[in-house]
């Protein structure tokens, strides 16, 4: 069938706790996803801040993304969660109170996404490190599918609802609502199980980060979904030309519009995807997603009006919704437990690095030459990049799920590829 399998949800209580938690919360974060760009460039007038924005994050997401990944295979991963999610909430306490000041300090929004950048790398190895011990190993595909569906709900609702009220109501209650968000995703968060970290695990340390970088670095397989991605986003990522653009459509409803296609085209492919089961060549499906997303980009940026604009942007969300669904696959099905998370937190650096240098890249190009450079630009070399790594990843190219399994010892001394 072409619709979503919901066999995870009816199943597993505790999977589906997280998934109305993160529904939940996920949705306020992506209201103040609109707000947050907008105040900087309200106050700044600057694209290039704007990027800058993106580039903070991503180095504070360096900085300590292997420590996330080595702390949620040593500790309980649904507390590492919590705690980070009620720190989050936190910075959405202090946007709103600078919001509400006479004067505004820039600072302070800068300093926040660094912060943001050091609980993201704390949290999300937890958080994607938890998926296969809350499903059965065959609901995989089919929990990852119900979790891009969450998140696209979430990148559909959320911005629409930003930028109307950011109209409305201003930006300190629009960060308000954000924060309330936060309080039903930590409640369903406390209401969990405790996910305990493997029967092997060890403190963390330099070697066990050394040891998950070198189990990446010994799969062909992993490096090409960092790769395709990863040249993708950074050639191909526009979102910091967003307030730019709707600017000259409209203003902050627009805004919302344009935040939001991307996650339209997203949920028709998550709403559709039951047809994604029956792939096991994940690696040229990702392939294929990347050059499809470049190609959108392209028509984007050469789009006459705002309609042909937002349908070529929910074509280019379709597209890397189909790119992460089969990159989850690979990735959940071949990586054992005992590495989960200092594996998830090089996942992590490759579909973050991207979107945050290429928002960076994207506003330099915009500030030397024109918006509609920079996006057409970007859409070309996205194609050229990605059919670039196809030729010169070969082993990636032609992964096959029906060809190849873990073998059933979750050590890290024993695990290999197998042949079936």
């Amino acid at each position: 069938m072409a619709v979503v399998d919901i066999t995870p949800l009816r199943r597993h209580r505790d999977f589906r706790l997280l998934f109305i938690g993160r529904l939940v919360s996920f949705f306020g974060s992506m209201i103040t996803v609109v707000a947050f760009p907008y105040q900087v460039y309200q106050l700044t007038h600057s694209l290039l801040l704007v990027g800058l924005l993106g580039v903070l994050e991503f180095i504070a997401i360096l900085a300590f993304a292997m420590l996330g990944g080595a702390l949620a295979d040593a500790k309980d991963r649904r507390s590492m969660v919590l705690l980070s999610e009620a720190a989050l909430m936190g910075c959405s306490l202090i946007l709103a109170g600078n919001a509400a000041l006479p004067n505004p300090q820039v600072w302070v929004l800068f300093a926040v996404a660094i912060v943001w950048g050091v609980l993201d790398a704390v949290q999300r190895p937890s958080l994607d490190a938890m998926l296969p011990r809350l499903v059965d190993r065959d609901e995989l595909p089919a929990a990852a599918a119900l979790n891009s569906l969450r998140s696209t709900l979430g990148q559909i609702l959320g911005p629409a609802l930003g930028g109307v009220l950011l109209a409305v109501v201003g930006l300190p209650l629009t960060y308000m609502v954000d924060v309330a968000t936060f309080v039903v995703g930590l409640a369903c968060l406390w209401l969990m199980r405790a996910v305990p970290p493997p029967v092997d695990a060890e403190r963390p340390s330099l070697r066990r980060v050394v040891e998950g970088l070198r189990y990446a670095r010994s799969r062909p397989e992993l490096i090409g979904t960092y790769a395709v991605d990863m040249v993708a986003m950074f050639f191909g990522m526009p979102m910091a030309l967003f307030p730019a653009i709707a600017q000259n459509l409209g203003g902050p409803g627009v805004l919302g519009l344009l935040y939001a296609a991307p996650a339209v085209g997203s949920f028709l492919f998550s709403a559709t995807s039951g047809w994604t089961s029956r792939v096991h060549r994940h690696g040229m499906g990702v392939i294929v997603a990347a050059i499809i997303w470049g190609a959108a980009i392209i028509g984007f940026g050469l789009a006459p009006g705002l309609i042909a604009a937002l349908a070529f942007l929910a074509l280019a969300g379709a597209a890397d919704m189909m790119s992460g669904l089969f990159r989850s696959v690979i990735w959940n099905q071949t990586i054992p437990d005992s590495l989960r998370g200092r594996l998830a937190s090089i996942e992590m650096l490759s579909y973050t690095s991207g979107p945050a240098l290429g928002n960076f890249e994207a506003g330099l190009v915009a500030s030397l030459f024109s918006v509609r450079v920079s996006v057409v630009s970007g859409g070309i070399l996205c194609v050229i990049g990605c059919v670039l790594c196809a030729v010169a990843l070969p082993a990636f190219r032609n992964y096959d799920a029906q060809r190849y399994h873990l073998a059933p010892d979750p050590g890290l001394g024993s695990v290999k590829r197998e042949k079936r």
